[in-house]
């Protein structure tokens, strides 16, 4: 099993417990409907790689079809009251970040050092993982710290993460359909249509005017796609590499790293990122678009210093 794969399994399993508490909710007004809905998802995420493409696709037009008829409605979860929460947060004060905390602290520090483990001579975690393996472990050690804590039952953990996921919904797909979705249009070759219609129709005889065009695209393809690991592949396949790379001889890392945070500038000023955007405006209830009235400003003067920085750094080695 590679490390993606132990990372899937992860996953599943979270999704699979939402789903049977959901089935098991009586009270929820779309139950069996919701419950199926989180458990297709589930299975995708265990058994994706041996259903075979038709059997994929068909299993992704049935999460449409759930979520087109609207049925996946959010359950009445128990959780904690405010007094508990109240009086949980003055009996611990600031320790309650803690646990939090060591997702991130472990995320870094195995990105830095999973990469070098090795077994018989070969790399004991894919190179290209070990930042989702980390992560993956630092909520594993999280959940590990914060349980005995707060001394939660059993199935709080699953009970409380059900309830997450109904507070966001269907828009809990959204990073990796849209990432997937990015696959596919290289595939198809939209980055090659891209890169031939930029060519052709704009200005990119100067590096400056190649870096504007690739951070300014890769923010605009993210505001139409919702998501900048779907308008990265496109964008870098079309523009980056082609004219970056290889005909101004940018450096592939520094393109790559501030293309991508290009795209992120587009994330934020965009209702397609839903989970980031609209999730949050809701569970707060504040105004549908005060989310990204509240970002542009920052989306704007990233994505200028991003030109800058890529400029800077990319071609002056």
């Amino acid at each position: 099993m590679s490390g993606a794969d132990a990372v899937y399994l992860l996953l599943g399993l979270m999704y699979g417990a939402t789903a049977l508490l959901t089935f098991r909710d009586r009270s929820h007004p779309r139950r069996w409907a919701a419950g199926l809905f989180w458990a297709l998802w589930a299975l995708s995420f265990l058994a994706g790689r041996w259903l075979g493409d038709l059997a994929n696709g068909v299993l992704v037009m049935a999460l449409a079809l759930i979520v087109g008829l609207n049925l996946v409605r959010r359950g009445a979860v128990a959780t904690t009251d405010p007094p508990t929460r109240e009086a949980l947060a003055a009996q611990f004060g600031a320790r309650l970040f803690l646990p939090a905390l060591v997702i991130p602290f472990v995320a870094l520090l195995g990105s830095l050092t999973l990469k070098y483990l090795t077994l018989g001579g070969r790399p004991l975690i894919d190179p290209a993982q070990t930042t989702y393996v980390a992560l993956a472990l630092g909520v594993i050690l999280a959940l590990a710290a914060a349980t005995p804590m707060l001394k939660a039952r059993a199935l709080e953990p699953a009970q409380e993460s059900r309830r997450l996921v109904d507070q966001i919904g269907w828009a809990a797909l959204l990073p990796q359909m849209l990432a997937a979705l990015g696959v596919v249009f290289v595939s198809t070759g939209v980055g090659k249509t891209i890169g031939d219609w930029v060519a052709h129709y704009l200005p990119v005889g100067t590096p400056l005017a190649a870096v504007c065009v690739y951070t300014f695209g890769m923010a605009l393809f993210t505001v139409i796609m919702g998501n900048a690991f779907a308008a990265f592949p496109v964008m870098t396949a079309g523009v980056g590499l082609p004219l970056l790379v290889h005909r101004f001889g940018g450096d592939p890392a520094v393109v790559s790293a501030i293309g991508m945070l290009s795209g992120f500038c587009g994330t934020l000023v965009t209702p397609m990122a839903a989970n980031f955007n609209l999730v949050p405006a809701a569970l707060l209830d504040l105004p549908r678009y005060a989310v990204i009235r509240a970002q542009a400003p920052t989306a704007a003067i990233m994505l200028i210093g991003n030109t800058a920085l890529m400029y800077l750094l990319a071609f002056h080695r």
